[in-house]
């Protein structure tokens, strides 16, 4: 891509030199003589180098830069200085410039500073679609399930993290994964670049959670020797997340009811309004509203709360996607242990989606984990899991590893159960088996299926 330069100066001489050299050098080169048309044509190209005269006729170079920042906050901004006129290339580069060049000034020194400029601004760019790629692909490993829920979840993610909504409830079991959505929600949105903090809820009595979110002034407190700012000052312009909110003391939901109102705060012991800019993310294992009748939780913080609710599926609502769970945690704790698991036998894979998981993805997450840890082999075996889950759970259910069935038998009841599930689409029973489609299409042929099955969408 050949970099666009624009070149803000007054002086037609200065122009019109600037742009043979950079032309010459391979740039594409726009001018304009005054601050205001110079901030358009920012606006409208977003180049990546702008060089500005600090003196200008309509305005000064301040001023200008300022502007060019906002319009392009990217753009490398080369300023040009009066000689002797140190305070305002201070000021500039205070002000988010990439260097100043004093007058007078050689036509190489210019181009020097814009060939860095421009290799400056190249490497930020890579560096920034390299953090976005790597946070999609951790945030894809992270919220996974093909089931209609989990596709549901996604949508709503994705909107939600786009939106201006400030305040979001989280309801779900635990163990739902509540704290991957909230920092896929964080992450996925244009408060990525400033701090999430979280703080759960339920680990601090009413007077140290006070202190925690809204800190104290100096003299606050008998040991206040000094001002302490608290999370919710700290994550200004980011994301603050409180878990257990439904265990939030009384006294505590008083004051987040007045922050989330007013948008600002008050330090413990202090006078002075505080006004922050962040988005609040709550999230609880409890049903808000039956606390709101016994008492526990204010009603008129339940309703702010729930502006907009995201409600995590428990994993016995979503059984399509344990296999494809389990087989990335497998995967997952592989590697980590450096152990050789890859597969699950057809007994165990049985086994799992008959179990209930009333500890939901984090129950699950946990067994894969110790026995990866503690087994050997290359493939997850019925005899590694708990007599609970390889027996059938605890409700009496029929064992899964009966003598009259073969491998063969229990493989086929396997495939039709996640035929079922999937409505019959091949490529998401496919991947919940681990399989590639074509292997699939020969095994349902070997059992008498139909291939062509109209369901079959994808």
């Amino acid at each position: 891509m050949i970099p666009n330069v624009v070149v803000i100066d007054d002086e037609l001489l200065i122009r019109k030199s600037l742009t043979r050299v950079l032309k010459a050098r391979g740039y594409r080169v726009e001018t304009a003589a005054t601050g205001s048309a110079g901030v358009e044509l920012v606006e409208r190209i977003r180049p990546q180098v702008a060089i500005l005269d600090m003196r200008l006729p309509d305005t000064d170079g301040l001023s200008v830069l300022r502007k060019v920042k906002a319009a392009a906050a990217d753009t490398q901004v080369i300023v040009i200085t009066a000689f002797g006129d140190v305070d305002s290339a201070v000021e500039a580069m205070k002000l988010g410039a990439a260097d100043f060049v004093r007058k007078p000034y050689e036509l190489d020194e210019i181009t020097l500073a814009v060939e860095s400029a421009a290799q400056a601004f190249a490497r930020e760019n890579e560096l920034e679609a390299f953090k976005r790629t790597a946070l999609d692909r951790v945030l894809a490993d992270e919220i996974i399930g093909e089931s209609p829920p989990m596709i549901e979840l996604r949508e709503l993610l994705a909107k939600v993290s786009a939106s201006e909504a400030t305040t979001v409830l989280i309801e779900g079991e635990s163990g739902t994964g509540k704290e991957l959505v909230a920092r896929a929600l964080h992450y996925r949105s244009e408060r990525a670049d400033f701090p999430q903090v979280e703080v759960n809820c339920s680990q601090f009595q009413e007077a140290l959670l006070d202190n925690e979110l809204f800190g104290h002034e100096k003299g606050a407190y008998t040991d206040a020797r000094e001002v302490k700012k608290g999370l919710v000052e700290l994550c200004d312009r980011g994301t603050l997340f409180l878990d257990e909110v439904g265990d939030m003391p009384l006294g505590t939901q008083a004051m987040l009811l007045r922050f989330i109102d007013l948008r600002q705060f008050k330090r413990v012991g202090g006078t002075e309004n505080i006004r922050v800019d962040l988005r609040l993310v709550a999230a609880t294992n409890k049903r808000l509203d039956e606390e709101v009748d016994r008492g526990r939780f204010r009603e008129d913080l339940y309703y702010r709360l729930k502006v907009v609710t995201i409600t995590l599926p428990p994993l016995r609502d979503r059984a399509e996607d344990v296999l494809l769970l389990a087989r990335h945690f497998l995967r997952e704790f592989s590697r980590k242990f450096k152990k050789d698991f890859d597969d699950i036998a057809p007994e165990a894979t049985v086994a799992l989606l008959r179990h209930p998981w009333p500890g939901n993805v984090r129950q699950l997450r946990n067994l894969i984990e110790r026995i990866v840890l503690l087994e050997d082999g290359s493939r997850l075996e019925l005899e590694h899991l708990p007599p609970e889950i390889a027996d059938g759970g605890t409700n009496g259910a029929v064992t899964t590893t009966a003598p009259s069935l073969s491998l063969a038998q229990i493989e086929e009841r396997h495939i039709r159960q996640v035929m079922r599930m999937t409505d019959g689409n091949k490529s998401r029973a496919a991947r919940i088996l681990g399989i590639s489609r074509p292997t699939l299409i020969e095994k349902l042929k070997r059992m008498g299926g139909d291939v062509d099955d109209p369901r079959d969408r994808a």
